[in-house]
């Protein structure tokens, strides 16, 4: 399998090759090997009228299809996309819509591709997110209770308890807002604060951090989802005024303590976590601070990397779907019931699915590494 994500950074196309099968009620998942790849520049500036948007969806899928061509062979793709919109208003998701054309992939790679992951999630009542809920029952069950969090441009949890069905849901910025302080700042020149150098040089102006906190989204009851289209420049435009060092150290916090607000509400034993804002060590030693006692691990320590995690969660719900096994757990999504994801482009021979499988799957196992990551 190969799977394929762009997240909502857009800082790079996640790759990752692993080996699935089931055995019984268990799916292992052996890593072969996960990368990133720069994310094309002439598509950082999201599409606004319907010509850009089809060229945009266009282009991603031929780079798509460029970058999954150099890990063949294989026998199945599975992309989640680049999502452009994501549409709630008043708790309830009302659309979402990713791009990057699998029929590009299909056409350079010759093979069969599930891609369009999120939206019968959202047709069935839910919100198409946190897909990683599913990987992440799956991983930590058996863990009391564990909190599987990534950091992307949104932050999301899954909580796992044995006995109890799992919550997921979006906590709320991850490194949206500090990417679009240094975008601003830098006039374009950057687009992330890298090792966290210019947040370091800040201070937490707790002012302006009580009006963030002030936000309703976090005090909202879960299954809930956001995105940039509410996370991004101009919600920074009543703090122009703010030093940007100061802003950027202020937005760390923000993501740190709205992230352990919601591990603590959930009497989390552990928190492991993944994505990109782990690469970010002024991020990391807040989020360490705010969680105080409960230790942060990371998703390498179970087998897992933090940098290709989501790469590996498109490989596993593109694997679901191919046979015949529900990818959605609808007490995250907050769906009406469970549901196979995604739509399926055939490769370049006739489409042959396998016999579906029909026992519950209940536990995923991260197999020994074919190769260093």
């Amino acid at each position: 399998m190969i799977g394929l994500i762009s997240g909502t950074s857009m800082d790079g196309i996640d790759v990752a090759v692993a080996d699935l099968s089931i055995h019984g009620d268990v799916v292992e998942l052996v890593p072969v090997q996960c990368a990133e790849h720069p994310f094309p520049e002439d598509l950082l500036a999201m599409p606004g009228n319907l010509a850009e948007v089809c060229a945009f969806d266009t282009s991603l899928g031929q780079a798509f299809g460029e970058v999954a061509a150099g890990y063949l062979p294989a026998d199945l793709v599975a992309s989640l996309g680049q999502t452009v919109h994501h549409e709630v208003q008043d708790g309830e998701c009302l659309g979402t819509l990713q791009l990057g054309q699998p029929a590009w992939i299909a056409e350079r790679t010759g093979l069969p591709v599930v891609a369009d992951l999120r939206v019968r999630d959202v047709a069935a009542g839910g919100h198409g997110a946190p897909l990683a809920s599913t990987l992440d029952a799956l991983w930590l069950a058996g863990d009391a209770p564990a909190v599987a969090l990534n950091i992307g441009g949104i932050a999301n949890i899954t909580v796992v308890r044995p006995g109890s069905a799992p919550v997921a849901y979006d906590t709320g910025p991850g490194n949206a807002l500090l990417d679009a302080v240094v975008d601003r700042v830098t006039d374009g020149r950057k687009r992330q604060d890298t090792g966290g150098e210019l947040a370091r040089r800040g201070r937490v102006r707790e002012d302006v951090l009580k009006k963030l906190l002030a936000d309703p989204y976090y005090a909202r009851p879960w299954p809930k989802s956001t995105g940039k289209e509410v996370y991004n420049a101009r919600y920074l435009d009543a703090f122009a005024a703010v030093e940007p060092e100061d802003l950027l150290r202020t937005l760390v916090e923000l993501t740190a303590r709205t992230i352990a607000d919601a591990c603590r509400a959930h009497d989390a034993n552990v928190v492991v976590a993944s994505g990109g804002g782990m690469r970010n060590p002024v991020l990391v030693a807040a989020l360490e601070q705010a969680l105080g006692p409960i230790p942060l691990t990371t998703s390498d320590t179970q087998g897992l990397p933090r940098d290709g995690k989501e790469a590996y969660l498109a490989a596993l719900l593109g694997f679901l779907t191919w046979n015949g096994i529900a990818g959605n757990t609808p007490s995250a999504t907050g769906a009406s019931g469970p549901r196979l994801l995604g739509a399926i482009t055939p490769g370049a021979g006739p489409l042959r699915l396998p016999e579906p499988v029909t026992t519950a799957v209940s536990k995923l196992k991260v197999g020994e590494p074919k190769c260093a990551h």
